[in-house]
């Protein structure tokens, strides 16, 4: 598809991309949507669909931890291990839950990236982005579509199911029963089993939950223009009180991200290699773009540590420490807490989003924690147990 006829496909979709379903899902019959989700489901938690089945899409996008990494490979979580027991990533897993919500990748009317799916939108949809980890080579490592259409067609449910909902031909050829998958994992992915809008944020919008003194501060605060930058990337709607709120404009940006050398130590990553971050998207070309990444929405981001596209940083706080570094010209804000050491040089440094990023006020203890505690109200119910009840670095 041409990047004009997808721009213009976008801008048709976006009603029902904000409303977390695709346009053509929209005129899904209940029943049909239901049984799409439910294929969906078995399909994403299919570890079948890995070369030594040993892996599924939950194995890194697991439902108890947010769908996110549950950090049990030899990086805790900041990149994910493969099907094959030993290969490493190198850059983290984020969590799909509420992923439906990103645009297909398109350039906005002022020529600025959005949308998409992975760090670099290389996916334009979500059912493109499905079609990536099977057959990866770090990740699950199916060799091609053909040993795809082989493992479903191992499975009854999938050899009934798929032909029932996708048309007799479906299960005939090895790029319809790939794109049938894709679109089954999306089908789930699009649901509400992923997207809750629950929190104590939502619920607070409802009138069913009050805010702490600094919960409301951290609110305050996030949403002002004046005293954070947090909004212009982390804000999708015009209004602060929307239901819809994801917590990204899914835009693409450079905050300087250091090289996270323990990932590299471990995944063996040649010294000389740079993350092209947006580049890396075929349809993306100009060095400008290099060392972008999407913004990732806020939801249940207090649980899906560890943070960046590299995982580099642990807690939630030294996330909102790095930000202050740009503004704060204290000693104490030159250093990364978990380590003591200086932040490190980012890896891209040709383009930076210095008018974002210095455009805050430096922050003091007191506006650090009431923003780290706000944005734990932005956890789903079901995940506020996993919080970090412990405090927070330095304060």
């Amino acid at each position: 598809m041409k990047l004009k006829t997808l721009v213009v496909f976008c801008s048709l979709l976006a009603p029902a991309f904000s409303a977390g379903v695709s346009a053509t899902e929209a005129a899904v019959p209940d029943d049909r949507r239901q049984a799409l989700e439910e294929l969906g489901q078995a399909l994403f938690f299919d570890t079948s669909l890995s070369l030594n089945r040993s892996q599924s899409c939950a194995s890194c996008h697991d439902p108890a931890h947010a769908f996110a990494d549950p950090g049990t490979n030899t990086q805790a979580g900041a990149v994910s291990l493969g099907d094959n027991g030993h290969s490493l990533g190198d850059r983290n897993a984020p969590s799909v839950a509420y992923a439906a919500f990103s645009p297909v990748f398109h350039r906005d009317s002022e020529g600025r990236y959005v949308g998409g799916q992975f760090w670099d939108g290389r996916a334009a949809t979500l059912a493109d982005q499905a079609k990536g980890p099977p057959l990866n080579p770090v990740e699950m490592g199916l060799p091609d579509a053909a040993s795809v259409r082989a493992r479903l067609l191992e499975n009854p449910y999938y050899e009934r199911q798929i032909p029932s909902l996708f048309g007799a031909s479906s299960l005939a050829s090895d790029d319809a029963a790939f794109a049938a998958m894709a679109q089954s994992i999306e089908a789930y992915e699009r649901s509400a089993a992923l997207s809750s809008f629950d929190s104590k944020y939502d619920r607070f919008l409802r009138g069913e939950y009050r805010m702490t003194e600094q919960e409301e501060l951290g609110r305050t605060l996030f949403f002002s223009q004046q005293f954070t930058n947090c909004n212009q990337c982390h804000q999708l709607q015009e209004s602060p009180i929307d239901k819809r709120e994801t917590f990204s404009n899914y835009q693409y940006h450079n905050i300087g991200v250091p090289v996270n050398q323990a990932v590299r130590a471990a995944n063996g990553t040649a010294a000389s290699y740079t993350d092209p971050g947006l580049l890396n998207n075929p349809a993306v070309t100009g060095p400008a773009e290099q060392g972008k990444y999407k913004v990732p929405t806020l939801r249940n981001v207090a649980v899906t540590g560890p943070y960046m596209h590299n995982g580099i940083f642990t807690d939630l706080e030294t996330v909102v420490r790095f930000y202050n570094s740009y503004n704060s010209k204290s000693a104490v804000s030159k250093f990364n807490p978990e380590t003591g050491t200086p932040w490190g040089e980012p890896e891209v440094p040709l383009s930076l989003s210095l008018k974002e990023l210095e455009s805050g006020p430096a922050l003091d203890n007191k506006r650090i924690a009431a923003l780290v505690a706000f944005l734990k109200t932005l956890t789903d119910q079901r995940y506020e147990a996993l919080l970090d009840t412990r405090g927070n670095i330095g304060l």
